[in-house]
């Protein structure tokens, strides 16, 4: 008699639209890939709390900000958390899965993360700069982003948006982790292109700096990015870290490399279950 094989509902928006990607895609190969473990079916995030029930294991991916489904995804993790259901990634992430306060949190701490502030008595402690960044807290693929001059900050450091100076950076990477293994690096070469990525060459001291932020997290199982930017000075600042549902440009990989994150998030589902 076969044995019973590990019940995987998968949540994802097919329709979400990105700017300069197809997530959708990108769900459409990893469910494909993972049917060869898991008995699986996808569903939408206003799905998730009715369905989860029936098995073993819920994969949050959403193809998209969170945002666009606040409603839904607060009523499937109060459920979630109550009924003990198994989430991946699980719902303990420090990082953007709790909205953006760890970036003012990390950057009080004095950790290699882009200046960042909420509160206009804070502001003294942001360096001079020409232009500054402010974003909601609860904000993806730069909803809600603006830039402005200095003398607007006052009015707009509410509590729940953040203020950042805008960096002169090189160039933007990208670091891809699953649980705590480092699985690539992909980077955009022209800052005015975030998602033209190409393969990029780690070294052992980019590598100490993203992984420096997935023990911060502590999560002991699932899929991050680690978002970066390459400063004037040379160093490595910490964009965001994507503890929720990273997007993870698959379709820049070549196929050993795509066959092998497959692979690792396989083995690290079976950890999961078995855990």
């Amino acid at each position: 008699m076969p044995a019973v094989r590990p019940r995987l509902l998968y949540v994802t928006d097919l329709a979400y639209q990105a700017r300069g990607r197809r997530y959708c895609d990108e769900d459409i190969l990893l469910t494909s890939r993972l049917r060869a473990d898991f008995d699986l079916a996808l569903c939408h995030p206003g799905d998730a709390a009715a369905l989860m029930d029936a098995f073993d294991a819920v994969v949050v991916r959403n193809s998209g900000p969170v945002l666009g489904h606040r409603e839904a995804y607060e009523a499937f993790r109060e459920r979630a958390s109550s009924a003990g259901t198994r989430v991946y990634n699980p719902l303990t992430g420090r990082a953007d899965m709790a909205g953006k306060q760890y970036l003012v949190d990390l950057s009080a701490a004095g950790l290699p993360v882009i200046p960042t502030v909420d509160r206009p008595e804070d502001l003294h402690r942001l360096p001079p700069a020409d232009r500054y960044v402010v974003k909601p807290k609860l904000g993806a693929d730069s909803l809600g982003l603006r830039v402005v001059t200095a003398d607007a900050l006052p009015a707009l450091a509410d509590g729940a948006t953040l203020v950042q100076p805008r960096v002169d950076f090189a160039y933007e990477v990208s670091f891809y982790f699953v649980d705590d293994a480092f699985q690539y690096a992909l980077y955009a070469p022209h800052p005015d292109r975030r998602w033209r990525l190409e393969p990029y060459e780690a070294t052992a001291e980019d590598l100490a700096f993203a992984r420096r932020f997935i023990d911060w997290n502590g999560l002991a199982h699932g899929v991050q990015r680690v978002d970066a930017c390459r400063a004037p000075g040379g160093e490595l600042l910490l964009v965001e870290l994507e503890d929720l549902n990273p997007y993870l440009s698959l379709d820049a990989l070549d196929d050993a490399a795509r066959d092998a994150f497959v692979a690792a998030l396989t083995r690290s589902l079976h950890r999961f279950l078995a855990g």
